[in-house]
């Protein structure tokens, strides 16, 4: 996944707030029917407070206080996001939301907010187990990138750049959705879909945005299919309680996730992710 060394990028894209500010305790902080990580991983949490709790009283130190990064002046170019996480981040949201402003009429850009341990954000106060997330209150991506040492550590994904791609290509679909009035009403399952469908489609257009230096290989692509099996809510559920409960299901399972993100891929239109047809 490289970029073209000469792209242009717009730091003001992404915001890094630093570590250990701000903020306090966990998912009790958001308002009751906000749309709590709605975005992409959620249901991690189930697993994810497992291993947090099981390390409570281990000794570990917390988090240190690190202070915020100035992304303008470190990702400039391209060149700069292959090269740094930070930047890389910066790149993948300018191609996004590139790509997003020809297919949304009016769309509003959203702003990615890294952060590390906890943040105040419009939707309460959240902590690194929420896992990325979107504020539909103040229309913001919320993102620790430790989530991703996470996601290949206690969940068995194989990880890769465009695995991380995928993860915030999918809580900007939310972002999407919010614009277009789709977060109200219907299941919570239909709506992660399509927001996993949304990260597909901009995948297969992702090259057009000029971003990039060649359209993205199969091995790439596999990557993010890949990241969309581990955060399926049967194998998380298994992962964490040993059982699988499809009733409680609130992003899909393994199978629906990553026919969702495939559909969008080969059929790379938002149109194809409409409604039930977003699974596949």
């Amino acid at each position: 996944m490289d970029f073209r060394d000469q792209a242009d990028l717009d730091a003001s894209q992404v915001e890094d707030a630093g570590a250990g500010g701000g903020g306090g305790g966990g998912l009790s902080g958001f308002p009751g029917g906000m749309i709590v990580g709605g975005g992409g991983i959620v249901s991690l949490i189930v697993l994810v407070l497992v291993v947090v709790l099981n390390n409570v009283g281990s000794g570990a130190e917390p988090a240190q206080r690190r202070p915020p990064s100035n992304l303008s002046e470190q990702c400039q170019t391209g060149k700069d996001a292959d090269q740094s996480e930070r930047c890389r981040v910066v790149g993948v949201v300018n191609s996004i939301q590139d790509y997003w402003k020809t297919e949304v009429s009016g769309y509003r850009p959203a702003k990615t907010v890294l952060y590390s341990g906890r943040v105040r954000t419009g939707c309460g106060s959240a902590s690194s187990a929420a896992g990325p997330f979107y504020c539909p209150g103040d229309q913001r991506v919320y993102l620790d990138l430790s989530f991703f040492d996470t996601l290949q550590r206690d969940f068995g994904a194989e990880g890769g750049p465009f695995a991380q791609a995928y993860v915030i290509a999918h809580e900007y679909g939310h972002h999407v959705q919010k614009l277009l009035g789709a977060l109200d009403g219907g299941s919570s399952v239909a709506v992660e879909l399509q927001a996993d469908c949304y990260a597909g489609v901009w995948a297969r257009n992702a090259y057009e945005t000029g971003f990039y230096d060649q359209p993205f290989t199969a091995t790439e692509i596999s990557e993010a299919l890949d990241a969309a099996a581990a955060v399926g809510d049967d194998r998380i559920q298994r992962r964490g309680t040993g059982r699988i409960d499809p009733e409680s299901f609130t992003h899909g399972s393994s199978a629906q996730r990553v026919n969702a993100f495939r559909r969008g891929y080969e059929k790379g239109a938002p149109t194809d992710c409409a409604g039930a047809d977003a699974a596949g």
